[in-house]
């Protein structure tokens, strides 16, 4: 193909949050109800996930790292404990199991889906192993039923970081009806759902769900909306060290209104994905995602990976497209290449981790895009010269 003629007028951006007049118009009336943390709007967001989800009980916090903080402590893992998890992923994954003092043990990754290899997972466990928290990377499901097994012979439970997975489905189901015992959802500015900050934890544990209420709000035995609807004097107890992970009303507002505008996030996103697929499947240095049969991908980001020589030479890439107004993002980091986590053991038994971190890229894909700055973008993979 030619090289590229027309420059799109502005950059186009790896990800762009849409927020539209709907979610301005639900802040401002939460600004003007006077109640603005967590309150009732929050308590409307969770009921309108969960009925999303098709879940027993939704727990609002303030992060999806919050939320597997919380996760963790309510399953009471800590000190001297192990969590096995992938180092392919953001680094708040491990950095949860860090702040319950216990340790996450990094395990490699099927190099196809860049989930957790089930055959990996069942060779890190140990008497120490408590959980297993599961990455569903960039919304591809992880293979969960493998998983499952492998826990429930062990007894040992299973998390889910959802954190890019809302709307992503597995065995015919949305990801969030917990097939662990808690998954837990991010609604950064990169996600396709965002309140801004934000994060949301599932499960059809009654009672993990009540305990979570309560750690997230100082572990206080009375909640706001109790408390000040109460028509009779209340004194709330604390009766274990809680947290300040509390959800506002006004990021809920905007979650309640995003929630009303997923599916066609989704369809847009696995329209773009397709003529994507289509457009790059003749340029021999490109893999596109693969996704099982079992497996529906919300495509929150769009992951390739270069091969052959071009693979070695990834961030040149990076740079032409640049300069050509096309932003890029390197693949999933590994987190055991981080200072924190460093060592020469994790570097030896994470090869797929580290070949796909070193080869991979995301693209350009948000909901605002139209199919010339896409056509644009494919139009620049096959001008790059190799």
């Amino acid at each position: 193909m030619s090289k590229t003629s027309v420059q799109p007028p502005t950059m186009i951006p790896v990800a762009r949050p849409f927020i539209g007049e709907e979610e301005e118009h639900a802040v401002v009336d939460t600004l003007r109800s006077g109640w603005i943390t967590q309150g009732p709007r929050v308590a409307q967001f969770e009921s309108d996930f969960s009925s999303y989800i098709g879940c027993g009980h939704s727990v609002a916090v303030s992060s999806c790292t919050t939320a597997l903080h919380l996760a963790l402590v309510a399953l009471n893992i800590g000190p001297g404990d192990e969590v096995i998890c992938p180092s392919l992923s953001f680094i708040a994954t491990a950095n949860s199991i860090v702040y319950v003092g216990a340790t996450p043990v990094f395990c490699d990754i099927d190099p196809v889906t860049y989930n957790l290899d089930p055959a990996r997972v069942e060779e890190a466990i140990t008497p120490k192993t408590k959980a297993i928290l599961v990455a569903h990377q960039i919304g591809l499901p992880a293979e969960m039923n493998a998983i499952l097994k492998i826990s429930k012979r062990h007894e040992i439970v299973v998390i889910e970081d959802a954190a890019c997975a809302i709307g992503s489905e597995y065995e015919g189901s949305l990801i969030g009806r917990p097939l662990g015992t808690l998954a837990c959802f991010s609604f950064h500015p990169r996600k396709i759902l965002t309140t801004g900050e934000g994060g949301m934890i599932t499960t059809d544990d009654a009672g993990l769900a009540a305990r979570l209420r309560k750690l997230r709000q100082h572990a206080m035995s009375l909640s706001d909306v109790a408390r000040h609807s109460s028509k009779q004097v209340m004194t709330e107890t604390y009766d274990e060290v809680g947290y300040n992970f509390r959800m506002t009303d006004m990021q809920a507002a905007i979650g309640s209104v995003q929630l009303q505008r997923l599916p066609d996030f989704l369809e847009k996103r696995r329209y773009l994905a397709s003529r994507y697929d289509e457009g790059l499947h003749s340029i021999s240095w490109i893999d596109t995602p693969f996704v099982p049969d079992n497996c529906r991908h919300n495509y929150q980001s769009y992951m390739v990976r270069l091969k052959g020589v071009v693979a070695a030479k990834r961030d040149a890439v990076m740079q032409e497209l640049l300069e050509k107004k096309i932003s890029t993002r390197r693949a999933i980091m590994a987190i055991h290449r981080e200072r924190p986590y460093m060592s020469e053991h994790w570097d030896k038994v994470l090869p797929q981790t580290n070949f796909a971190t070193d080869t991979a890229l995301i693209l350009p894909l948000f909901h605002q895009m139209n199919e010339e700055e896409q056509d644009y973008v494919i139009e620049a993979l096959h001008s790059i010269s190799v």
